[in-house]
């Protein structure tokens, strides 16, 4: 139970740091946001990593492959998440990460070449109609709250976010092997979140504005990222790397997709305004067609 709970926890984490992370991100740039982040997360993880010594459970083999993950997973990841985030709001970033579940069944048979199942298929459909629900039927007209607005063309937002979930599927089929021989989830963890911060600081010496930091690092500002930080990278993502050494792929990967199922009571309680019962009903296709593609 020790597996399964660890994914459930990295989906509780995931929910929180999507909220806390929707207003700084929209402040800074999504850009110079993840990587304010992603430096906070790589101070924190890579100190415990250094002063426990697990760094010496990566090899060279090992490393290389948590590199190429972490630019596809995080540095790619990350930075279409928070794009998405600053366009759709938490809610609908959720739904649209979540979909990183079929498309990892997607890839297995078109990669690996392993057999689609007719509940495979079947949970696929039920997933990408929770998702159509969920961004279609998802607010109420009485819903006032920032969050629930849509910035920008919907399609942009969409296709952000299903790169997000595509580079975060890659990501984790990349580590996965890498997981199960033992590595140190931490120094992992560690690892990949480097490859980001490496990546996003090159990204901002671009000569575009959209790229550059928008408003001033407060110290307020701060200390949400470093919350927002701790919680999905440091925490929600290592809890996951943990979850995957012993647990079944199938069912950690279906606890760890029900973020937008956790995050809608979340919302609720934070906002005041009641989601929309076409959020409940597609937050629960989701869980219930990622739950059927794995359980197969």
């Amino acid at each position: 139970m020790q597996y399964e709970a660890a994914a459930l926890g990295a989906a509780l984490c995931w929910a929180i740091a999507g909220m806390i992370s929707s207003a700084p991100a929209k402040h800074l740039g999504a850009i110079a946001f993840n990587r304010t982040r992603m430096v906070i997360v790589l101070v924190i993880l890579g100190g415990y990593a250094f002063a426990t010594g697990s760094w010496l459970s990566i090899g060279g083999p090992e490393a290389e492959l948590l590199i190429i993950s972490g630019f596809i997973g995080i540095f790619v990841g990350d930075t279409a998440l928070f794009l998405t985030l600053n366009r759709m709001g938490p809610r609908r970033t959720a739904i649209l990460f979540a979909t990183n579940a079929p498309m990892s069944v997607v890839l297995g048979w078109m990669v690996l070449g392993e057999a689609l199942s007719f509940a495979a298929l079947a949970g696929i459909a039920i997933t990408i109609a929770g998702v159509v629900l969920s961004i279609v039927f998802g607010k109420r007209r009485a819903q006032l709250h920032h969050w629930e607005s849509i910035t920008g063309p919907l399609w942009a937002g969409i296709t952000l976010g299903l790169i997000a979930a595509l580079a975060q599927s890659v990501g984790s089929i990349i580590a996965r092997p890498v997981m199960e021989t033992g590595v140190d989830p931490v120094a992992a963890s560690a690892l990949r979140v480097a490859v980001a911060a490496l990546g996003l600081t090159a990204l901002m010496r671009l000569p575009y504005e959209q790229f550059h930091q928008r408003g001033e690092l407060t110290k307020r500002v701060t200390g949400r990222i470093a919350l927002s930080g701790m919680l999905g990278m440091g925490l929600g993502m290592t809890l996951l790397l943990f979850a995957l050494e012993g647990g079944e792929v199938g069912i950690i990967s279906t606890l760890s997709a029900t973020s937008p199922a956790l995050m809608l009571p979340l919302l609720w309680a934070t906002t005041g305004e009641r989601p929309a019962f076409g959020a409940w009903i597609g937050a629960a296709l989701v869980v219930g067609g990622t739950a059927l593609i794995f359980m197969n």
